[in-house]
């Protein structure tokens, strides 16, 4: 039931923050759009000297919670906490120092009044998501995720509706980045309120500190995630950069909107997929492999299964909808929406690789695969920006995609924790996308014989993709121990949900 009403929560933030962003594309110029892409964009490379420290803390705690070793907790959420600390020191400097070099980033700057104000909120909100959060850490670890989705949520919603009032009252950017500063400081010590109220052995004195070997894996680990962020930000936050820098800032601001929807969607169904996070760490630590490459490989067939149809809506639905919501003249052509649902699809099927690796701390077997897919990433996309522009942008990420995560992160999950061939899985995934191929031409077939007024087109377009590639792909895997599963867990859900409801 707490899981149900976490989703609904995240649901109704991101339909909040999408409304919020229709409100403000409306009300706004189109260079208010560019520049908050943008600086959204600055400000999450920066949030590189987070190291990833998050993620190696929440493996080093599996163990602790799972023994009830209290003494052991208290020690790691004291170094995380000192580590957010000094992230939010060096987030702040470092953001300061960039304002002389803001120019070079915008390719014909917008005509915005107060940039360097609004660069200074924007840094701002940033440095003060770093205080406080760091306790949502132990929560999630607790197998509790649905406690931080709430109050992180929740506070979206509010700050959403505030910002909606602002700018249909005022028509005022910086009124509307002090509400999300605000609402950010508040929803971090609500959070924090919380965690203290679950774990109050939290705020004993704790003097004591790791064994030295352990204190060693950890920052061994750290190490490793430095790595995996970089790759991470590189291919996922310099897009707006390249495309600000090389095309201009408007154009930024025509791709945050698609980004917002696909980001929207991939929020969603990440959702579903981090649910067992947590609980993934813990069969690590009590469990056999077998039983874990059995959950893995039903796992990566709801992920697949998940991400093709989300993909095929986007790719039919993407350009109908932003119309609809922005008007014409945010819309990219039909090739550039085609490469970004396939950037979708390709990463939403690496959603239960990417849980595995990350909940049993196989950080440090890949480091090297961030740092190529980084350096790959950035050369192909300025290679074929400069000569095919906006375009060439999402294909350079597509391609350091495929040439390095799609393969590596398996490998590592296989080789070092299944201890077995990799091979089998290659097989298996490469069947997978070229059935997935083949659903999405058969479902944009029938959806090219939709003609008419752009809602007409929304709504028949979205019921087609709705039944032609959930048809197919049950005609395609309706005798596979995969939907077989599947299918059992569907029926275990809804039943489960009707009884709630019965007997609420």
């Amino acid at each position: 039931m707490n899981t149900s009403v976490a989703f609904i929560a995240q649901v109704t933030a991101i339909l909040m923050g999408f409304f919020t962003r229709v409100v403000f594309t409306r009300t706004l110029s189109e260079g208010y759009v560019g520049i908050n892409g943008l600086f959204t964009d600055i400000l999450n490379i920066l949030s590189l000297s987070e190291l990833g420290v998050g993620t190696a803390i929440t493996y080093a705690l599996y163990g602790p919670i799972a023994r009830n070793d209290i003494k052991k907790q208290q020690i790691l959420m004291r170094m995380f906490r000192t580590f957010y600390r000094m992230t939010a020191g060096f987030v702040l400097v470092a953001g300061l120092c960039l304002i002389p070099f803001l120019d070079i980033l915008m390719k014909d700057r917008p005509d915005v009044d107060h940039l360097i104000m609004i660069y200074i909120l924007y840094l701002t909100n940033s440095v003060v998501s770093y205080l406080l959060i760091y306790k949502k850490t132990l929560v999630d670890a607790h197998q509790m995720n649905y406690i931080t989705v709430m109050y992180h949520n929740g506070f979206l919603v509010l700050q959403d509706i505030c910002q909606i009032v602002v700018l249909l009252l005022t028509g005022n950017f910086i009124l509307f980045l002090i509400v999300a500063v605000v609402c950010t400081i508040s929803g971090n010590i609500c959070m924090s309120r919380k965690a203290d109220k679950l774990f109050p052995y939290m705020k004993e004195p704790c003097k004591d500190k790791l064994p030295q070997n352990e204190y060693h894996d950890i920052f061994r680990n750290v190490k490793a995630m430095l790595m995996h962020k970089i790759g991470n930000v590189v291919v996922n936050n310099t897009d707006n950069l390249l495309i600000s820098s090389f095309v201009g800032v408007v154009t930024a601001g025509i791709y945050s909107n698609y980004f917002l929807i696909i980001g929207s969607v991939r929020q969603i169904l990440e959702q579903v997929m981090q649910g067992v996070a947590a609980s993934v760490g813990n069969l690590g630590v009590t469990e056999e492999t077998e039983k874990i490459g059995h959950i893995f490989d039903r796992l990566f067939f709801i992920g697949y299964w998940l991400a093709g149809l989300a993909g095929i809506c986007l790719l039919e639905l993407l350009n109908p909808f932003v119309e609809l919501a922005f008007g014409k003249r945010y819309l990219f052509p039909r090739e550039i929406v085609l490469i970004l649902c396939i950037n979708f699809f390709i990463n939403g099927m690496r959603q239960a690789v990417l849980i595995f690796k990350e909940s049993m701390g196989l950080f440090w077997y890949d480091r090297y695969k961030a740092i190529a897919e980084a350096m790959l990433n950035l050369v192909i996309s300025i290679l074929l920006v400069m000569h095919f522009g906006v375009v060439g942008v999402f294909v350079g990420t597509f391609c350091s995609t495929m040439l390095t995560s799609v393969w590596v992160e398996p490998y590592v999950i296989y080789k070092y924790r299944f201890k077995k061939s990799v091979s089998k899985f290659l097989v298996k995934y490469t069947g997978y996308v070229g059935t997935m191929a083949a659903v999405w031409g058969i479902t944009e077939y029938c959806c090219r014989f939709v003609y008419g007024q752009t809602i007409y087109m929304l709504v028949s377009k979205l019921l087609i993709c709705l039944t032609v590639p959930n048809i197919l792909l049950w005609f395609v895997y309706r005798n596979t121990v995969e939907w077989r599963e599947l299918w059992n867990l569907l029926k275990r859900i809804i039943k489960k949900t009707f009884v709630q409801k019965r007997f609420q």
